[in-house]
């Protein structure tokens, strides 16, 4: 019961098969107050109810995070329900947008940027001076995925707004370290989540190769999540398993 008595919110808990739904299992199992967010009403209501039935305690809230107003009042209300936030994970985004970079449309770069990049931002704001008021706190940002290393020439928008990722947390860092507030990032290989599965159908010789648990992601998380990690800040931590 690594994070009992913490109260951890946790964005882009969308789809069951996806990394954040996971993530916020694994929490649950550590003994932590969830509070989860995602666009959508029914979709979030959805992972409210299944995570109950495993004993999470767990609010929902739906709300488009790229707005400010939308980030606030994830944030008021976390407070309002709980009194405290002790974690933040920015986890809402992902990549969407493909193809070679001279015909990306403004649209489909404002989209990727927003999604992944602004939300960050606007969440690590808006939970920012709760942390500084309650003495401190944990902000654990997701990186690029597959590679840290292989930027992929099909995926610019997605390889921008998760550099700019890493810029706002290892910023974040530095004006958190005197107030006890530590942001970090991490950089997650190919994950072996049901929707991933589902699209890529690797073979079992692909997993053990290339592919990382959601386990071994939320490993990761909740030491960045617990005291452990005090002498841990700005990082940026590739969990790529042998997919290195």
């Amino acid at each position: 019961m690594r994070l009992e008595g913490k109260v951890a919110v946790i964005t882009g808990v969308s789809h069951p098969g996806q990394m954040g739904f996971a993530l916020a299992g694994f929490f649950a199992e550590e003994g932590a107050t969830l509070v989860i967010a995602s666009r959508s009403a029914e979709r979030v209501a959805a992972r409210v109810a299944e995570l109950q039935t495993r004993g999470a305690r767990v609010k929902g809230v739906a709300v488009d995070l790229t707005s400010e107003q939308g980030a606030q009042r994830l944030v008021e209300e976390a407070v309002a329900w709980q009194g405290r936030i002790d974690v933040l994970v920015n986890l809402a985004g992902g990549l969407t947008k493909y193809g070679p970079p001279h015909e990306y449309s403004l649209q489909d770069w404002e989209k990727e940027l927003n999604n992944n990049l602004r939300t960050a931002f606007l969440c690590t704001r808006a939970v920012w001076p709760v942390m500084l008021a309650q003495g401190g706190g944990k902000i654990i940002n997701f990186s690029r995925a597959y590679s840290i290393q292989n930027a992929g020439a099909q995926t610019l928008a997605y390889n921008c707004a998760k550099a700019g990722v890493d810029a706002l947390t290892r910023t974040f860092a530095q004006a958190g370290k005197a107030v006890g507030i530590y942001v970090n990032a991490i950089a997650p290989g190919l994950i072996a989540t049901q929707s991933n599965l589902d699209e890529l159908h690797p073979s079992p010789e692909e997993l053990r190769a290339r592919w990382v648990s959601p386990r071994e992601i939320a490993e990761v998380a909740i030491f960045l999540a617990t005291s452990a990690s005090d002498g841990v800040t700005g990082a940026i931590i590739p969990v790529q398993g042998r997919g290195i």
